[in-house]
């Protein structure tokens, strides 16, 4: 149940029946304890507007709100509405599921990943993939039927000179277990032959006519990449299979007809050759409008072009209601224009097309995460590393561990702590990666919260007990089991945030406000002892499944140990 939605709605039928229909109860949860649970805002405009005093106007909302066994309100400040939630409420909730589904979920698509298939992926496609996998494990699990679709770069000039350095090597060539090395010396000769250059034209050439043999090639290479691409993914957890993927090469035969769609719309201008479109929102200070390239004039497309015609097919084919682009923050002027033409095309009506960005990871210089060498790194050598590192905490930490439990515990810990870090921050910011601190073992990090996991578990163990035997409701009446009840309580109504934003770090940041309940909650009510050992126990048990769930959401792996 979302809390939140909740006593906004509880609200907003009390500010009608107190005679001011049509405001808003912004609720919201309290920044100080002091306000109670939430704080909701809304009767000093509408006092202002009837022309009466806010809290004489809140106080008649609180008499006339239906909160009865639901929280406990008071005038606070100006005119805010300050809510304790009742701790029988809070109790019954925790006897009732984690999660539920949203009353609608819709079809969505998640574009993410999307790594050029010319090279091996690298740091900078680590992002998009984490961020993108969680966005689409919250969907599911709050019941949206998710379609991934992995627009990768498989087609466009640059395969030209790889077929044709393919072709000199040989289709079964050792050279193709290193595409970053392939793919260097395919440019180099590129630059350095010319009848090397002029041979890798004609592949092109011959490429998008679809000649038979030049396509069986290119296939192969693709084919390769993505096995690649693949031993990332695995290596990361994250859900993308070779299913989701629908590369620029699935759009070719499409993008003639979207042009004479285009043209036939009267939306087409030719300038310098090329087929343009001019949206008047585009024009910039010197009263020029921006073109948006649709064909160049060599006969060629862009990226807009192909984008477009993969926007029509998942409005139009897969019908999904939403469709988010998890994105650099680089390609938003990108997407202003392709959303833009779409409507301008008639493309999508009726869908909510979503361009969610991202910033940079950086190094510990403060640029591009790059090696020490200056160069950037294969994703697969950082999450080897992420491992090793996680390997030498955990052998430090509890070296009484058996070796296979040791490499289990460093790749959910390894990998938990690379998604974690970069999860946790707002996502339209740039970050630091720093290795130091996303292995830490304190603060707002993914081994705290595993360890905090795999400490609730050590409980059970302790007492010899079967947590899923555990039923009933607990009794909340500590001032700590109320904090960590209603922090269970939030769980929905975080995850709906998720849902609607693309931030995991409301996930990250609530996950962590549940761990930390839990060590004031542990330190001051004793579990296993005394009168309250089965309520608390439940409480235990719920905190466990949700920082389960929550990390599982984040496509993070928790262990019964550590």
């Amino acid at each position: 149940m979302n809390l939140r939605h909740l006593l906004a709605a509880r609200l907003d039928a009390a500010f009608a029946r107190a005679g001011a229909a049509g405001a808003p109860a912004i609720v919201a949860p309290a920044a100080r304890p002091e306000f109670g649970d939430y704080q909701a805002n809304g009767a000093m405009a509408a006092a202002k507007r009837l022309g009466v005093k806010p809290r004489e106007l809140a106080q008649r909302v609180i008499d006339s709100a239906d909160l009865d066994g639901l929280a406990h309100a008071a005038v606070t400040g100006p005119g805010f509405i300050s809510l304790a939630i009742a701790d029988e409420w809070l109790a019954a909730a925790l006897a009732g599921p984690l999660l539920r589904p949203l009353a609608a979920p819709p079809r969505v698509v998640v574009d993410y990943s999307h790594p050029n298939l010319a090279k091996e992926m690298q740091v900078h496609h680590l992002r998009s993939t984490i961020i993108g996998d969680a966005v689409a494990r919250v969907l599911e699990a709050l019941g949206c039927e998710v379609l991934r679709q992995n627009h990768v770069g498989d087609w466009g000039t640059g395969f030209g000179r790889l077929v044709a350095h393919l072709v000199d090597c040989g289709e079964d060539s050792e050279q193709l277990a290193d595409l970053e090395r392939f793919y260097t010396e395919a440019s180099a000769r590129f630059q350095a032959d010319t009848a090397f250059a002029d041979r890798a034209r004609q592949v092109v050439v011959r490429l998008q006519r679809g000649d038979v043999e030049t396509v069986a090639r290119w296939r192969r290479y693709i084919d390769i990449s993505m096995t690649h691409c693949q031993a990332v993914y695995d290596a990361l957890g994250v859900g993308l299979r070779p299913e989701h993927v629908r590369g620029e090469s699935a759009y070719n035969d499409d993008l003639p007809g979207v042009v004479e769609d285009l043209r036939a719309k009267g939306l087409l201008t030719e300038s310098d050759g090329a087929l343009c479109v001019f949206l008047d929102q585009f024009r910039g200070k010197d009263g020029k409008v921006t073109p948006i390239i649709v064909r160049k004039s060599d006969g060629g497309y862009l990226y807009h072009s192909t984008d477009l015609a993969a926007l029509r097919y998942r409005a139009e084919t897969l019908r999904a209601a939403r469709v988010l682009y998890i994105v650099d923050a680089r390609q938003a002027l990108h997407f202003r224009q392709l959303f833009a033409l779409a409507a301008a095309a008639d493309y999508g009506a009726g869908v909510s097309l979503e361009h969610h960005p991202f910033g940079t990871m950086l190094g510990a210089d403060n640029r591009p995460f790059k090696t020490r060498e200056g160069a950037g790194m294969r994703l697969l050598d950082l999450l080897d590393e992420a491992k090793a590192r996680a390997r030498a905490l955990v052998a430090e930490k509890n070296p009484r561990l058996s070796a296979g439990e040791m490499d289990a515990i460093a790749q959910a810990v390894g990998i938990g702590a690379v998604k974690y870090a970069d999860l946790s921050k707002n996502r339209t910011s740039d970050y630091a990666f720093d290795w130091n601190a996303m292995l830490s073992f304190d603060g707002n990090t993914a081994p705290y919260l595993q360890y905090a996991y795999a400490r609730i578990q050590s409980i059970f163990d302790k007492g010899g007990l079967d947590a899923a035997a555990l039923a009933g409701k607990p009794t909340i009446s500590a001032p700590e089991e109320h904090a960590l009840a209603l922090r269970l309580a939030r769980f929905q109504e975080t995850v709906e945030q998720v849902a609607a934003t693309a931030m995991p770090h409301h996930l990250c940041a609530h996950l962590h406000e549940l761990a930390t309940a839990f060590s004031r909650f542990y330190e001051n009510c004793p579990v296993l002892d005394g009168e309250h050992r089965a309520s608390r126990l439940l409480l235990c048990r719920r905190t466990a499944l949700a920082l389960r769930i929550g990390l599982r959401l984040l496509g993070i792996e928790t262990v019964p140990r550590m």
